[in-house]
């Protein structure tokens, strides 16, 4: 896409709700481990989202390019595997060797990486000194929010490559994003489906691969799947190439601060975890960093009423 991005009253909501469903999303993923393995999980999520999605868009006529000379099936593929597959099995893998706190601290990284992408590759998306205060400043945040365990080490030997395959995964979340941005005209449910095929088509074999065969998941199991399938990653996914095509990469990237946050007091209200001392000053930061970096798009949503 050629034109600046336009961030509205409706990108807001948007990126505010991915926040709250992708925040919640660990606590349901917790739940369904206790019923089948990692990859397993990650393949059922993909799968299932990819089989709704397919029905939605069959039934408007699986449209997708809106310029048939435009065609660009090897950036979708690309897309695909980088928007999800590739990314689910490096941390899946990753996790093994690292804390969850670093594997936190590295998707909120997605927002830093996504910044200078941008300003090479995407037009309207300039870098400005106070752009990148206000993405530093909400980092900070995040890794206040996370606390000490985001830098403690496991003792683990492969953790140096465990770490490396978290930063590798928030390097596939930054760079498909502005892929999606680039495309030409496009549909986006039929963008979506197309993405979360391409993702199971390449999930499914490394799941049998790395796990053998997948297990007989319990009843409770198959609907928790269902769920996980289903909203953050069929419903949510739909939102982020919402988005990306309209408000830009960078934008979408502030979600990565979000996220964290509602974790934290999702895992408070749900399970009684011990809220951390340091929330209302991390809170305080991200709050801070993502008024900073989108003073333009701010001041332009309170103008217009």
């Amino acid at each position: 896409m050629t034109q600046p991005p336009e961030i509205t009253r409706k990108s807001w909501l948007m990126v505010a709700t991915l926040g709250i469903v992708w925040g919640s999303t660990f606590l349901v993923i917790e739940m369904a481990l206790e019923g089948i393995t990692p990859f397993w999980l990650a393949a059922a999520r993909i799968s299932f989202a990819s089989i709704l999605m397919t029905a939605i868009w069959a039934s408007r006529g699986f449209a997708l390019f809106t310029d048939r000379t435009s065609q660009n099936w090897p950036n979708l593929i690309i897309i695909g595997a980088l928007s999800s597959a590739v990314p689910f099995i490096l941390l899946s893998w990753g996790q093994q060797f690292v804390t969850s706190g670093f594997a936190g601290v590295s998707m909120a990284a997605v927002a830093l990486i996504v910044l200078p992408l941008a300003h090479f590759l995407v037009p309207g998306e300039h870098l400005t000194l106070r752009k990148v205060f206000g993405f530093l400043l909400g980092f900070v945040g995040v890794v206040l929010l996370i606390g000490g365990q985001a830098f403690e080490s496991t003792g683990a030997s492969m953790e140096i490559f465990g770490r490396f395959a978290c930063l590798g995964a928030a390097c596939c979340y930054a760079l498909s994003s502005v892929l999606v941005r680039r495309l030409p005209p496009i549909d986006p449910i039929g963008l979506a489906t197309i993405l979360l095929i391409i993702g199971a088509f390449i999930v499914l074999p490394a799941a049998w691969i790395a796990e053998g065969p997948p297990p007989i998941p319990t009843g409770r199991t198959l609907l928790i799947l269902a769920i996980l399938g289903l909203v953050p990653t069929a419903a949510a996914n739909l939102l982020r190439v919402l988005v990306i095509r309209s408000a830009g990469p960078t934008f979408m990237s502030l979600t990565n601060y979000l996220v964290p946050v509602w974790s934290v007091l999702l895992g408070a209200l749900i399970l009684n975890e011990p809220l951390p001392p340091s929330l209302l000053l991390a809170l305080g930061l991200i709050l801070a960093g993502v008024g900073l970096s989108q003073y333009g798009a701010l001041k332009r949503l309170f103008a217009a009423g």
